[in-house]
């Protein structure tokens, strides 16, 4: 039997099914909406991170939690169309996660998913050691089984990132834990209980060696042993932001992988995220190297 194929950056936690739902607003109270399109692809952070990777030449693999079910037999085709290894993952009786997106047309969601509680990969599903990767990619969802690989990423010298989207148990657990920690403005808002973004930041001192936070249509700001740093964002017209902090993660962590000064990285990792809320739904707007490429010229 061969040897599993060492990639570029193996990623960790959340694969889901997003049903998305373009509408006029979201729904209000006992609302009936009639939606204006509909599709259907995969989602969740660390799987639209691994796609991200695949489209910008890089090679990852996924690891987490597919049920024995419809969903998961089409999110593993879905990582075989795009190129992604996912022979490591986790499945089991308990349904595939599914998230119902609806989209206004300023581009804003708002999402209600369902997850079982026992959706949930085995502390022993994958390690470092039998699936080498240049970096690791986590994104809280499945914490045992990521706290496991960031403590072996470390003994190993493999850098490891958290995408903090939330503060739930996995990023409480996790976020000073990682080489680096990327957050959005709402975990860092949370965490801090402030809503500038370079205090927020500042609250963060001493989680990692890198931390930076994703600010939406601001940019991103972000810290290291120099002092504090700002990536302003590129300015488009959003006709759906899901999954455009995904493609932020996925594309910064491919930069860490083929060894990109930080400053090219965030600029990089920005431009992947602008290019993603470009198109309705997360899946099927994750942008190619070639777009962004153009883009950071």
């Amino acid at each position: 039997m061969s040897s599993p194929t060492p990639v570029d950056v193996l990623c960790v936690g959340y694969a889901c099914v997003d049903i998305n739902f373009n509408a006029a607003h979201h729904p209000t109270a006992d609302e009936k909406l009639r939606a204006t399109n509909m599709h259907t692809c995969g989602g969740g952070p660390a799987a639209n991170a691994a796609v991200t990777i695949a489209r910008l030449g890089g090679s990852a693999r996924f690891s987490g939690y597919l049920g024995n079910d419809a969903f998961g037999d089409a999110h593993l085709r879905e990582f075989a169309n795009h190129g992604v290894h996912a022979d490591a993952l986790h499945r089991g009786d308990a349904p595939t996660p599914v998230a119902a997106v609806t989209i206004k047309p300023n581009g804003e969601r708002s999402i209600i998913d369902y997850r079982a509680p026992s959706a949930i990969a085995a502390e022993d599903t994958i390690s470092l050691a039998k699936f080498p990767a240049k970096v690791l990619l986590i994104d809280g969802h499945q914490p045992l089984l990521s706290l496991t690989l960031v403590e072996e990423a470390r003994a190993l010298g493999i850098p490891s990132i958290l995408d903090a989207g939330s503060i739930n148990d996995g990023t409480q657990l996790l976020y000073n834990k990682v080489d680096y920690l990327i957050t959005s403005a709402k975990f860092a808002k949370h965490y801090s209980g402030e809503d500038d973004p370079r205090t927020a930041l500042a609250a963060l001192d001493g989680a990692a060696p890198l931390i930076a936070c994703t600010w939406g249509a601001d940019g991103v700001y972000w810290q290291d042993k120099y002092g504090q740093h700002h990536t302003p964002a590129f300015d488009i017209e959003a006709v759906d932001t899901t999954g455009a902090g995904d493609a932020f993660h996925g594309a910064f962590a491919l930069g860490i992988a083929e060894g990109l000064k930080t400053k090219q990285n965030m600029r990089r990792a920005c431009a992947s995220g602008a290019l993603t809320c470009l198109k309705a739904g997360a899946r099927s707007s994750l942008p190619t190297r070639k777009a962004v490429d153009a883009l950071c010229q």
